[in-house]
């Protein structure tokens, strides 16, 4: 089905889950050159604290644009302990990209 036949809210829903796979991609590569293991993400009792998402955002190219895109679709948040980690919505997409080992909790 050609995308102009597509409705425009499933079409708007395509791009947003696109660019929250991409946005998932992106920062599980930006994680891992910077040292980071997924799970730091995936695991909701761990997490990135705010001084560690300051330095990705000065290291990494993208990825302020990635944690924004993540936290306003709902895909992430900051837990309980204050560190940026994926919510159940991210989990799960994170789990359907990579498999069991990525998203344990999910």
């Amino acid at each position: 089905m050609p995308a102009e036949a597509l409705p425009k809210a499933s079409s708007a829903a395509f791009h947003l889950q696109r660019s929250l796979r991409h946005c998932l991609s992106r920062a599980a590569e930006l994680l891992y050159e910077s040292g980071h293991v997924l799970e730091t993400i995936t695991l909701s009792q761990r997490g990135l604290s705010r001084h560690e998402l300051n330095t990705l955002r000065q290291q990494q190219t993208g990825w302020a644009m990635c944690q924004q895109v993540l936290e306003q679709s709902g895909a992430a948040t900051y837990n309980s302990y204050g560190r940026w980690v994926l919510t159940g919505m991210g989990r799960e997409l994170m789990f359907d990209m990579f498999g069991q080992g990525a998203a344990d909790c999910a």
